[in-house]
């Protein structure tokens, strides 16, 4: 049975109430229970156990969230995750069996928000996807009420209003999550900022065993606007360098 809270005005309220997961992996035993855990934080989930599966179902419900693996048949989840991404914009969470850094830089690269690599907690995973859907949330929040202006630091711009990056006047396209963590760095340029202090300002997670999903991200960030733009400070952190005033 589903938990339900109540809101101050007595509805009952489901937390994830009608949010769609479309949860897409080839393993049985782990879809299943995937999809039993977001169930039973009041998601509504669909499944699928392959490739091609997975976009027609994409098409068809429409979902705000995909769980996606990276092995499946037909094709992998990398395609499914480019065909679904030219259609419409999808928060996804990529699942990943080998700890291997350029798959993730990949998955980052074709539209994926977020990564996990196997073994994981179904605590952790549930965790992730409510973050996921709390960032779309403030990004939408952000479309109607934003920031005034434009931020100018040397040749980059960040348009806070249209979510927009520019590099030397040429547009950069950023996933939301590569473009939160670029707003997080340069609201205070040239300061250090610890993995743990961005982890929890752009993913909401206070757990430091996802700072290798910051790495991966200041990685695929720096690829896009220019690895000079980021620095790294070992054992610490990440700065935005900026021009000298």
């Amino acid at each position: 049975m589903e938990q339900t809270h109540t809101t101050q005005g007595g509805v009952a309220a489901t937390p994830g109430a009608q949010r769609r997961v479309l949860v897409v992996e080839d393993d049985a035993t782990i879809v299943d229970a995937i999809a039993a855990r977001l169930r039973a934080e009041g998601f509504l989930v669909q499944t699928a156990l392959d490739g091609p599966a997975a976009v027609d179902a994409a098409d068809a419900w429409q979902p705000d969230l995909m769980v996606l693996d990276v092995m499946l048949p037909g094709f992998d989840g990398l395609e499914v995750c480019r065909r679904v991404q030219a259609q419409r914009p999808v928060p996804v969470l990529m699942l990943t069996a080998r700890d291997d850094e350029t798959d993730m830089l990949v998955g980052l690269g074709v539209g994926a928000d977020d990564y996990m690599t196997k073994p994981f907690s179904m605590r952790e995973l549930a965790a992730r996807v409510h973050v996921l859907l709390r960032r779309v949330e403030r990004a939408a929040l952000a479309a109607v009420t934003p920031r005034s202006g434009i931020l100018r630091l040397g040749e980059l711009e960040i348009d806070h209003a249209q979510r927009r990056v520019r590099v030397r006047a040429e547009d950069v396209h950023l996933t939301p999550t590569e473009f939160d963590l670029l707003v997080c760095l340069a609201n205070t340029p040239r300061a250090v900022l610890s993995r743990e202090q961005l982890l929890a300002e752009v993913w909401d997670w206070a757990d430091a065993s996802g700072t290798r999903t910051v790495d991966s991200h200041i990685k695929a960030l720096r690829r896009k606007i220019g690895a000079e733009r980021i620095r790294t400070v070992h054992g610490v952190g990440y700065a935005l360098e900026t021009p000298a005033p």
